[in-house]
């Protein structure tokens, strides 16, 4: 197991809970960069992530997009264009309203995400299953309380539901 530099004397140290979680964080993403590594070829970060929102949320219209991703519309356009021209996304008629037009996945896009997302969770997997089983019980209590306080949602069951990569459109909560 590796050294973190801490001791049991610091587990209500904010600064050494801090730091811990930074350690952990930089693993995640160095998991993380490796599995967009096998699609880098085809999608952008930027790009991922706006096809991560369409996996997650369905078919939405292009301000909605934008809003959810926190960039103009007229970025979230330029991202789209790239997207439908390589396959993997499409616009289509809103069947509610057929003046509108919709964003959504396609085929191809869907499966993109889910490579990437299945390639993640893979690592994971690898990565807890070193982990004692008392030591996986208390990361599984450890995170869920991080993630309440970040306003993370719970991620699906392995029962075959996706596991979205993040970036959900939930505020961050304020105070504390």
């Amino acid at each position: 197991m590796a050294d973190t530099g801490e001791s049991g004397e610091h587990v209500d140290d904010v600064e050494a809970v801090t730091r811990a979680v930074l350690t952990a964080s930089r693993l995640l993403v160095a998991v993380s960069a490796r599995s967009l590594a096998a699609v880098e070829d085809r999608v952008t970060l930027p790009q991922l992530r706006l096809l991560v929102m369409l996996s997650m949320h369905g078919p939405a219209k292009l301000v909605v997009l934008a809003e959810r991703l926190g960039v103009n519309p007229s970025t979230a356009m330029r991202m789209l264009d790239r997207l439908i021209a390589v396959g993997l996304a499409e616009r289509r008629t809103n069947p509610a309203n057929r003046r509108e037009t919709v964003l959504r996945l396609t085929h191809e896009g869907r499966v993109l995400v889910e490579d990437v997302t299945s390639r993640r969770r893979r690592e994971v997997e690898t990565i807890v299953a070193r982990m004692a089983p008392d030591r996986r019980a208390a990361l599984i209590d450890a995170l869920t309380a991080f993630n309440e306080a970040g306003g993370e949602p719970a991620v699906p069951a392995a029962d075959g539901a996706m596991y979205p990569l993040g970036w959900t459109d939930a505020p961050l909560p304020q105070g504390g």
